[in-house]
């Protein structure tokens, strides 16, 4: 009898649910990703369960602005023997990399289900600055501005030859970063990794459709609303995706004009991006009351010589 009384409340309870008008921010739906085109299951709802998880101060470690053991650090030996010069700004390696430009390709699959592909490329690390101890959200805006010029020379430099060149940071040991100086990964492929390749399928069928960029225009109308905005400047918007996966999400955005590559960037919109980047890591750390680890990666349109003359109107540079 009880089990049938639960029930029968439990089926009440569904029909008036069913019939109830939606509420997006009470109701599980689905929302689209149009990036990736795929879906994402959002359940509101969950919010009210009592246990909203483990909330503990993260203990800081001490990192020394310079550490004689960290091959990272000015004037220190690395593993492979060769020494990091006593760099002021901004420095670029490559040891051991991930992708190397000149391998084999492999030869014809032996069978349909174990089929390979040629892949070349080349990996660069980049080091922020030369203390261990500092973070972008701890420079100053002349020191990130710096860091942005380096990725668009690295961009300007691999793009002559790669098809696809991903600036990405990985920041901090919970989130896999095996070194805490400041620096982040320039990897350069001669294709096109998975996600470029639904963010091009996708924003091409957008513009095809629509008429416009996708991320212009999605831009635009996180603007209007302001309801996922969290910080925007003249240049720049920085929103909680519509189709956000993960908590705390964030895309970066341009706001004003279609910019396909980093380089295409103008001096004033390099500088306000240093000035939006500050701002929204500062009050990442500032939320978590640490120096909160992230992953953070910039999507530019395709580069290489099979890019030069080809139409790319439909890309947007954003970072995510």
């Amino acid at each position: 009898p009880l089990f049938r009384s639960v029930t029968k409340r439990a089926l009440v309870l569904t029909q008036k649910m069913a019939q109830a008008e939606f509420d997006g921010s009470e109701h599980q739906h689905m929302r689209f990703n149009p990036l990736r085109g795929d879906w994402v299951l959002v359940s509101p709802h969950r919010l009210k369960r009592p246990w909203h998880g483990k909330k503990e101060r993260a203990e800081e470690k001490f990192i020394p602005p310079f550490d004689p053991t960290n091959p990272l650090s000015p004037g220190v030996t690395r593993p492979n023997g060769k020494v990091t010069p006593k760099y002021e700004e901004t420095y670029v390696f490559d040891d051991f990399p991930a992708l190397l430009p000149q391998v084999p390709a492999p030869g014809p699959p032996s069978h349909p289900l174990m089929k390979s592909a040629h892949a070349a490329g080349t990996c660069r690390v980049m080091c922020f600055h030369p203390r261990s101890d500092i973070t972008l959200p701890l420079m100053s805006l002349e020191e990130i501005q710096k860091v942005i010029e380096e990725w668009i020379h690295q961009i300007e430099d691999l793009g002559k030859t790669f098809k696809w060149v991903q600036v990405f940071e990985n920041k901090g040991e919970i989130n896999g970063c095996s070194n805490p100086h400041p620096h982040c990964q320039v990897w350069a492929t001669s294709f096109l990794p998975i996600e470029p390749q639904y963010e091009d399928d996708n924003m091409k069928k957008y513009l095809q459709e629509h008429g416009k960029p996708m991320l212009l225009d999605y831009a635009e109308l996180e603007e209007r609303s302001q309801e996922r905005v969290v910080i925007q400047n003249d240049d720049w918007i920085v929103v909680v995706p519509y189709w956000a996966l993960w908590p705390f999400e964030v895309v970066l955005l341009p706001r004003k004009r279609r910019i396909l590559r980093f380089p295409d960037l103008t001096g004033d919109e390099r500088k306000s991006l240093a000035s939006i980047m500050k701002r929204i890591l500062i009050k990442y750390d500032n939320l978590f009351e640490c120096s909160f680890p992230y992953s953070m990666g910039w999507h530019g349109a395709p580069t290489g010589p099979e890019a030069e003359g080809k139409d790319y109107s439909h890309w947007q540079f954003h970072a995510h």
